[in-house]
């Protein structure tokens, strides 16, 4: 019998068929072979469905190059396509729905409104979770304003800190807008009245997408910077949901987010909770807690939505200890852990789905 087989589904980000994460299939491709699987790259442009075959990608370790071979479809499909407004994200839709009986490691998850509500049902996640609110009209937000002085407006479909504004009311009522859009540039801060609130939030919206609404926190450091923490939990060789590591992230000057992607940097965790918390016992049961927690919202989903192999969690940690969920992550990034020194923790990230999945490949 051969090795089994495991496709890295994607997508193609252009025309010119690169690949966002190649560096990160390189080592995954290179750790399948150590560990004894088969690794390549596809995407829903390079199946032949009349003959159930894939010109996939495979990359070679030794030479340090990548060439295509025809070959059948794969044992386990690890799924690491984000959303994009594109034809290939159709055509990603159809090879779902058309190939469901195939065995993934993780299927996707909802959007962020419906993580809420799902989430929000659990009583003992509830406390962990910002009040959120589905964005109707400019009404929602200025209920939120009656109940919280910051706001922020989420697309419920958004990554990377793309499209999300801050709303801050001001003691003499005024309102100061801050935030990214969808190209991740930071809008420069405008201070408006509250009648002009409607008017900024249909400029906001000019991409017809869907918002929520949700409570701000005090994150902002002494220097003025956001942070948050970003906790990678993964299922591992024995198919246990466990936490692969937590990492601080700092945003730009003037950013609303902490996102790297957005010009944010990276940092250990107790380093970061030495500057925020100060108190050694403290920082070890925010840990503690955080790590408990963030198993508990990964195994929850899953009992929720369908199978999963990872999850990122964003969390923020305010002033006295207490821990927030800003939102969950289904196809996290690793380069957290790289950027803020943990180098173990970031190989460990890579190797991880395919530890689970030879452990799957071994049960079915």
């Amino acid at each position: 019998m051969g090795q089994p087989a495991l496709g890295i589904l994607t997508l193609y980000l252009n025309e010119s068929k690169a690949l966002e994460e190649r560096s990160v299939y390189e080592k995954m491709i290179a750790a399948g072979k150590r560990l004894g699987m088969t690794v390549f790259v596809f995407t829903p442009q390079d199946v032949d469905d009349e003959n159930d075959q894939i010109n996939a990608m495979f990359f070679q370790p030794e030479t340090k190059k990548w060439s295509r071979r025809l070959v059948r479809f794969p044992n386990l499909i690890y799924d690491r396509c984000r959303i994009q407004k594109s034809y290939r994200f159709q055509q990603l839709l159809s090879f779902r729905k058309r190939y469901s009986h195939l065995q993934f490691l993780n299927r996707p998850l909802r959007n962020k409104w419906t993580v809420y509500r799902t989430l929000s049902k659990v009583s003992s996640i509830r406390p962990y979770l910002p009040v959120t609110r589905l964005y109707q009209s400019p009404e929602d937000v200025q209920f939120m304003l009656n109940r919280f002085s910051t706001l922020y407006l989420k697309p419920i479909n958004g990554t990377g800190g793309r499209g999300i504004l801050r709303i801050e009311r001001g003691r003499d009522g005024k309102l100061l807008l801050q935030g990214r859009n969808h190209s991740r540039t930071i809008v420069q801060p405008r201070l408006i009245s509250k009648n002009g609130l409607a008017s900024a939030l249909a400029h906001w919206d000019k991409h017809g997408d869907r918002y929520i609404v949700q409570q701000g926190l005090n994150i902002k450091l002494p220097d003025g910077r956001v942070h948050d923490y970003r906790m990678l939990v993964q299922k591992n060789g024995s198919g246990q949901w466990e936490v692969t590591g937590c990492a601080g992230r700092i945003g730009l000057h003037r950013s609303i987010t902490s996102n790297l992607h957005g010009g944010g940097e990276a940092a250990t965790m107790n380093s970061l909770l030495r500057r925020w918390i100060g108190n050694e016992g403290e920082i070890r049961r925010i840990r503690a807690t955080a790590e408990n927690f963030g198993v508990a919202v990964a195994r929850h989903l899953e009992e929720s939505y369908d199978a999963l192999c990872e999850l990122a969690l964003d969390l923020a940690i305010d002033r006295n200890g207490r821990i927030w969920l800003i939102e969950v992550n289904p196809k996290p990034s690793r380069e957290v852990f790289k950027l803020a020194g943990e180098r173990d923790v970031y190989r460990k990230a890579i190797i991880r789905p395919i530890e689970y999945g030879l452990w799957l490949y071994h049960q079915k």
